[in-house]
Order: structure tokens, then C-alpha cells, then sequence
């Protein structure tokens, strides 16, 4: 069993492709969003001392089939996963940083990320949503993963950790069929749909002290080029 708790369930992606992308669009006009970063109050840039460990990266692709369910690609995942991955550690040098690896076990670190998806779904939702805005936070990005961070902190001697999730949806030619079909009768149906947050988290407190989120329905992480576009976007406007 793994020593972080998980306190509530994984986000789905039903409730990342429904609940965050159909919502954003609808608030947004159907204008495509891009990366949109934000810093926690009182937060300005890292120090240059700060010693920063790179999570796991959460990735998962799928393929939509006609009727529009999601089905999780393992092979897709794994090459996404890896041009991901080696985009990140290209671009140290651009972000002044080192970011040192984790030394958790796989299922400790697979509970932070469900927890960091979580919150970052939720961010996502109550930061970035203007009918959904959260009154008491007050366009403040507040928002914590718990303090099992400090178990990480610990463990790694790290100031911070990034966190990465990424899940990326392709259409089916069936899929891109229908929403032909649907289109000649004046419906709208989305196909490819790509969702992305980046989060810095202080180890001390489990606050994120910088959160970026990109969602979109372009790009091809199985290709390592948009995949280095996607990293782009995820951490324009890093707080070094």
C-alpha cells in the first residue's frame, strides 16, 4: 500500500474531456485556449538555490470512436511519454534549472500524481471558469496537494517538485465520419482533444506556487516535434 494517501478519486477521462474542455469552450465562445499561467500570491521566482525534483510524467492518449467514448492507447502512451520526457530534460538549460529525478516508489508516485490531478482538474475548472470561480479564493490560486509532500522532501532533499499531466485524444475515422454527418445537419462534435497542466509545488507546505494549464483540440504528442510545442506551452512563463 503506498505511504500517500489519496483522498479523492483520479480524475477520469470523462471529467477531464466533458467537464473541463466542453465547459472552457462553452465560457470561452469556442475560441481554441491555449497555455494560460498563473503564480500563487506572495510567490515571485524560484531561488537560485532551490534544488527541484521532476515527478513521473501523467501521461495518457486515447482514441474517441464514433459515439464518442475514450479508450486508452498504451502504445500511443508510451511514445508520447517519451518524446515528453525528452523534451523536458532539452529544455533545463532554457529554464535554469536541474531537475534532479524521483526517487519514490512507483506506486508512491503514482498517488501524488492522481492527487496533482486531482487538484489540477480542479483548477483548471474553479481558476480559469468564470462562472465557476470559486468567491472565497478570489481569482487567487490557492490551492495545496497536502502535506505528504514533505515525505517527498524527505526523501529527495528537494525544495519543489513538477509536476506534469498531460492527456491527449485522437479521433477515429469513424469519429471524423460522424462528425461530418453531424455538421451537414448544423451539430456541433468535437474530435481530438488535447489537456495539459504543469504545476510547481512547494515541498515544505504541498502549495502550488505556479500552475499552467493547456487545452486545445490541435497538436500530435505520438510525434516527437508537437510534442516539444506542447512542453513549450506548459512551461511558458516558468518563474525563473
Amino acid at each position: 500500500m503506498s505511504r500517500f494517501s489519496v483522498r479523492s478519486a483520479p480524475p477520469t477521462a470523462l471529467s477531464v474531456f466533458v467537464t473541463v474542455f466542453v465547459i472552457s469552450l462553452l465560457s470561452l465562445g469556442a475560441r481554441p485556449a491555449w497555455s494560460q499561467a498563473a503564480t500563487a500570491p506572495e510567490f515571485g521566482r524560484l531561488p537560485d538555490s532551490a534544488r527541484i525534483v521532476l515527478m513521473p510524467l501523467d501521461v495518457e492518449l486515447f482514441s474517441v470512436g464514433a459515439g464518442g467514448v475514450a479508450e486508452p492507447q498504451a502504445q500511443w502512451t508510451d511514445q508520447a511519454t517519451k518524446h515528453l520526457r525528452d523534451s523536458v530534460r532539452r529544455r533545463e538549460a532554457s529554464l535554469g534549472v536541474t531537475l534532479h529525478e524521483s526517487d519514490l516508489s512507483d506506486d508512491d508516485a503514482v498517488a501524488l500524481n492522481h492527487l496533482h490531478g486531482t487538484v489540477a482538474t480542479a483548477i483548471a475548472l474553479h481558476h480559469y471558469i468564470a462562472p465557476y470561480a470559486l468567491p472565497t479564493k478570489e481569482k487567487r490560486l490557492e490551492w495545496h496537494i497536502g502535506a505528504d509532500t514533505a515525505r517527498l522532501r524527505g526523501a529527495s532533499g528537494a525544495d519543489y517538485a513538477l509536476f506534469l499531466y498531460i492527456r491527449d485524444s485522437y479521433a477515429t475515422a469513424e469519429r471524423k465520419a460522424a462528425i461530418v454527418l453531424a455538421a451537414m445537419i448544423g451539430l456541433a462534435m468535437p474530435g481530438g482533444i488535447q489537456t495539459g497542466y504543469a504545476s510547481l509545488v512547494d515541498l515544505r507546505s504541498g502549495d502550488i506556487v505556479w500552475f499552467n494549464r493547456l487545452l486545445r483540440g490541435t497538436g500530435d504528442l505520438r510525434e516527437a516535434e508537437p510534442a516539444e510545442e506542447s512542453i513549450s506551452a506548459l512551461l511558458d512563463k516558468f518563474p525563473r
